[in-house]
């Protein structure tokens, strides 16, 4: 099996994509010697395709719970009972106040997430006048997430300064039924394809440990190098009170790094970025990065808690990385 890995390894560093079947029997390895040899070769394809860069983001809550959507891992659905924190959309001084301390910091990339559907009316002004303001006061890159929106919207986005929109496919396309049923894994490509169309980069990944098979996590990653997303995500579910899904039975390390190695080998070229849910893995990561990931977002998350800065760059650096740039 190790031969095989090294076989896969070559003809992705050759140009080639792998396979399907391949790619299932990858997710098949089991054991200390298998996996170590499919993280180490992950990360030779991380080397190779990506250099030593590493991207920092980071993310502000901007716009919290009360939302209308029913995804049974989501503290800030309305129709769960989790204490989540219930505000409307935060002020520009916040909003630039966290901005600034983050660049301070070293991060390279702020976002904008906002819980419900979708922005509209008065609240998408209200957020394409706070991305106008940080667009002239910080040097970072600007990401936004604000739900199911067309190319109308995405193009004010892009106008105002915001160069990379954040939109999660989730999951599978076979098992996303089994997680939200109040809009569809369509609408979310959709969505994705409006960004595309209006000149924005695209940054879509999902969560695993959500009860969903192995083979689901392969065909999220198959639909993400199909719409090239250059920046995926990948979180792991942090289970919470309340949600249909607090008493998901945790992954084990293993299959979390299995997880991200393979979403390397089909990804080559992507930031393999790891998300929520830190908290729950081995030294909050450290493995994920000598196993193809490349990318992270730091600091506190939007319910869930997530590694400082300044341990994540001290951890990265330590490891050879070096932070990108705007």
């Amino acid at each position: 099996m190790i031969e095989f890995i090294k076989a896969v390894e070559k003809a992705v560093i050759d140009g080639n994509d792998i396979s399907l079947g391949d790619a299932l029997r990858l997710s098949e390895m089991q054991g200390g010697e298998e996996i170590e040899e499919l993280c180490a070769a992950a990360d030779r394809l991380r080397t190779h395709f990506c250099g030593s860069g590493a991207d920092l983001c980071t993310i502000m809550n901007a716009r919290s719970g009360r939302c209308s959507e029913d995804c049974k891992f989501c503290a800030q659905s309305a129709r769960y009972s989790t204490g989540a924190e219930e505000y409307a959309m935060v002020s520009r001084a916040a909003a630039l106040e966290l901005a600034m301390e983050n660049e301070e910091e070293g991060v390279n990339r702020f976002s904008l997430v906002t819980s419900g559907r979708s922005i509209c009316g008065d609240d998408l002004e209200g957020f394409l006048d706070i991305y106008r303001l940080l667009s002239t006061e910080v040097k970072m890159d600007l990401c936004a997430s604000h739900g199911i929106l067309g190319i109308a919207e995405m193009a004010k986005l892009k106008e105002a300064g915001v160069t990379r929109y954040h939109h999660n496919l989730e999951t599978s396309r076979e098992y996303f039924g089994s997680i939200c049923t109040t809009h569809t894994y369509d609408e979310m490509l959709e969505t994705i394809h409006a960004a595309r169309q209006a000149g924005l980069d695209v940054c879509s990944g999902g969560i695993i440990g959500m009860g969903e098979s192995a083979a689901d996590r392969i065909s999220l990653a198959f639909d993400l190098r199909g719409l090239a997303v250059t920046s995926i995500p990948i979180n792991v579910l942090n289970p919470i009170k309340g949600t249909p899904l607090e008493g998901a039975e945790p992954l084990n390390q293993e299959e979390i790094l299995k997880t991200v190695a393979l979403f390397r080998f089909i990804n080559p070229k992507a930031d393999i970025r790891l998300a929520g849910g830190r908290n729950l893995i081995e030294e909050y990561g450290r493995a994920c990065f000598e196993a193809g990931a490349n990318a992270t977002i730091t600091g506190n998350y939007l319910t869930t808690s997530g590694n400082k800065i300044a341990d994540d760059k001290r951890m990265l650096e330590k490891m050879g990385f070096e932070f990108r740039k705007r």
